[in-house]
């Protein structure tokens, strides 16, 4: 088993930069739509705030994900503009391990705290989407198409979390330890593609 988890880590983390080759039309909505949905470095992120935010229940069910969201689009602008950010890559990788961890072991905290944490990795995540917004694209279709790529698949982890709890302590606890293990895995694979 543990075979088969190891070499579907591999496979996944040796697309993750595809959300970040540029290549072909990249203009419009749903370009902006597709660039997350294209690199599996966003979607391991993005599920597992859904699923942190679901574990942690209430308020942090909007609010762990509007931080995310906000402070993607600020990161995005900055890219836009072309302000440097340093680590940008190592920072998204980064971010799947640690919001990896976090769902696997259940990780609570604050909901506020847990805004921070995520609000601070959306920054990386915003400025890669920014910086590699072609200068031909309409910047605001652009950013709404990968806005909403984004709450997509916080949605989809949120969606995954309020089932798995649903499926009891004991079931959804080891569930959310072995999907919060593999993305943390797959984490540790992307970044050492980036060594």
């Amino acid at each position: 088993m543990y075979r088969h988890l190891v070499t579907a880590v591999a496979v996944l983390a040796s697309s993750a930069a595809q959300a970040h080759v540029g290549v072909g039309d990249t203009a419009g909505f749903a370009h902006g739509f597709m660039h997350p949905m294209s690199g599996v470095d966003h979607i391991l992120a993005m599920v597992a705030i859904g699923l942190f935010a679901a574990h942690l229940g209430g308020r942090a069910l909007w609010l762990v994900p509007l931080s995310f969201v906000s402070m993607m689009i600020v990161g995005g602008a900055l890219g836009v503009a072309g302000a440097p950010l340093p680590f940008v890559e190592i920072g998204i990788g980064l971010s799947v391990v640690v919001l990896g961890l976090a769902v696997a072991s259940s990780f609570d905290v604050p909901t506020a705290l847990a805004m921070v944490l995520v609000g601070f990795f959306a920054i990386f995540h915003g400025h890669a989407h920014g910086t590699e917004m072609p200068e031909t694209a309409s910047g605001v279709a652009y950013g709404t198409g990968f806005v909403l790529a984004t709450v997509t698949l916080h949605s989809l982890g949120i969606g995954l979390g309020l089932i798995i709890g649903k499926l009891g302590r004991a079931y959804g606890r080891r569930i959310l330890q072995v999907a919060g293990g593999a993305m943390a895995l797959a984490g540790i694979a992307i970044l050492a593609g980036y060594a």
